[in-house]
Order: C-alpha cells, then structure tokens, then sequence
C-alpha cells in the first residue's frame, strides 16, 4: 500500500508495541487492512496472469467491491503508466479510502485513481485492462442469474482482450461453524464461520478483533454469503460470455505444508481442508 518498501519489523520490536492497541483506539478498516488485505501479492497475481494469458502488459484495473480500495492505490504506486477505478456502495469506507489517498499518493498518483460510489452492476465507466472481484465480495450476490448478471456487466467493462480476476474460497473447513484466530501486530483477528446451510449454500461470517486489555470489537464486518465453488463459478463464467476461465491454484511447502505463494494454471486441484483460489475469466 505504501509508495516505498517498508522493513520488516525485528520480533523484539513487534513484542514491544504488542498491546497498544484497544478496541476504543482501533479503527476498523485499518485492521481490516493489517488483518485480510495484501496489496503486493495481488497486484503481482496480475501482473503474473497477463504475462502468462496475454502476454502484454495491464494498465487500467477496476477494483469493483473496492473498500478500503487498498489494491488500486498499490496498482497506481507499481508504474507511472497505471491507472485504477474503485468501485463501492459504502459512503464510509470510500470516504476513507480518499483519506487514505491523501497520505499515500503523491499527486500524480492520486490523479491516476478515481473512487466511485456507485452499484458494481449500474455504474457507467470507460472499460478497462482488467476487472477484479476480490476477498470473495461477489459471494453477496446468492442466486445464480444474480452472478451471471454481474459476471456480464463486469465482461462489458473490459478492453477487447481484457481479463477478469475473481478469487474464491473452499475446503472441507468451509464448511465447518468455527472460529479462527491469528495474532497479529497488538491485536487478535478472527475469522467466525458462524454459520452454513447445506441446503442453501449460504453462510454468515463475521470478523472479530479482540485487544490484549480484554476489549473487543465484535462482528467488525458481516459477510452474509452464498458459498460458490469453483465449479460453479466457471460455468457461470461462460453463461456471461467469457470464453474460457481457468484457475490458478497456489503450491503446497513441502515443509510447513502451507501455501508457498506460487501460482499455476490447474486443471484439478487439491482436497485440503481449506484453499484460495484464483478464477480467470477470459473475454
């Protein structure tokens, strides 16, 4: 997100700021930012997709579904030539993404980033490189022709030979009602997989953030989903009119057994207990 490389913290430094933080002094969308955002892999997941798909550099992105806009701020910071859309319905958290701007950009980044508040699927814009649907936030939409209608609008909003990036999310413990923590910088996040409906396919999920003092601040973010499988979101893909969508999957450490942050064109995947995956709808 920044315009410059920032170090890594030293452990000691880290354990030293743990438990400067509370709930009363926490801003919600800088921990969801610290929590679940990663500007850097994805705009190199771009880059990466149209090396391999088209073999020509992306320019223009549209960030629909932005929030905090967190990755079009990082596209604009990548190149001189990049230029970035933000696409939200949330008056609150664009405004603090313009915020943001203000201490992220220089200003010729900043005039190469436009915010609009406006509905994914009703909004007139310029089309663009690429079109990308992230942290799952199409999963709001729940009935099948309700994708497809999204899926073809965000088909119009692409050049000729444009590319639509969706990730999405499975495994057996998607299924799973649980909670999951993981301790980051002065403060706990947790994901709550509060509930699934096996008929339906719908879920309801909820971020936590739990402070060292004993504070709290619970279901931060609400996310009332349907749980699309990769299967389904490839057919609906070319119900659209996309010609073909592929998936990339990440590899597997050999040691940690955990995801090593590379990325390949798949045709089966992996039956692990939990993956993310990334679908590319080819115009």
């Amino acid at each position: 997100m920044s315009m410059t490389k920032i170090p890594r913290e030293s452990a000691r430094a880290r354990k030293r700021k743990q438990g400067w933080r509370t709930a009363e002094g926490s801003d919600i969308h800088e921990l969801y930012e610290l929590s679940v955002q990663d500007p850097d892999n994805e705009v190199d997941i771009i880059n990466q997709v149209w090396s391999e798909q088209r073999g020509r550099v992306c320019k223009s992105i549209r960030e629909d579904f932005c929030g905090t806009a967190a990755v079009a701020m990082r596209w604009v910071c990548e190149d001189p030539t990049h230029t970035a859309i933000g696409v939200d319905l949330d008056t609150d958290v664009l405004d603090w993404a313009k915020n943001a701007m203000a201490d992220r950009l220089d200003e010729k980044q900043a005039k190469r980033i436009k915010l609009v508040l406006g509905d994914v699927n009703s909004t007139p814009l310029d089309p663009v490189d690429c079109v990308l649907a992230h942290n799952f936030s199409y999963f709001i939409f729940k009935q099948r022709q309700q994708v497809i209608d999204y899926f073809r609008v965000a088909r119009t909003h692409l050049v000729d030979d444009g590319l639509f990036i969706l990730d999405c999310y499975g495994g057996s413990d998607s299924f799973v009602e649980m909670e999951e923590e993981r301790d980051l910088d002065g403060f706990t996040y947790v994901w709550d997989q509060h509930k699934y409906d096996p008929v339906t396919g719908d879920v309801v999920n909820y971020i936590h953030f739990r402070f060292p003092d004993g504070t709290s601040l619970d279901r931060a973010f609400t996310y009332e989903w349907r749980l699309w499988t990769i299967p389904e979101i490839k057919e609906m893909l070319r119900e659209a009119g996309f010609s073909d969508a592929i998936v990339y999957w990440e590899g597997t450490d050999e040691e940690t057994e955990e995801g090593n942050g590379e990325w390949s064109v798949v045709n089966e995947g992996e039956a692990c207990e939990g993956w993310i995956a990334y679908v590319v709808g080819i115009r």
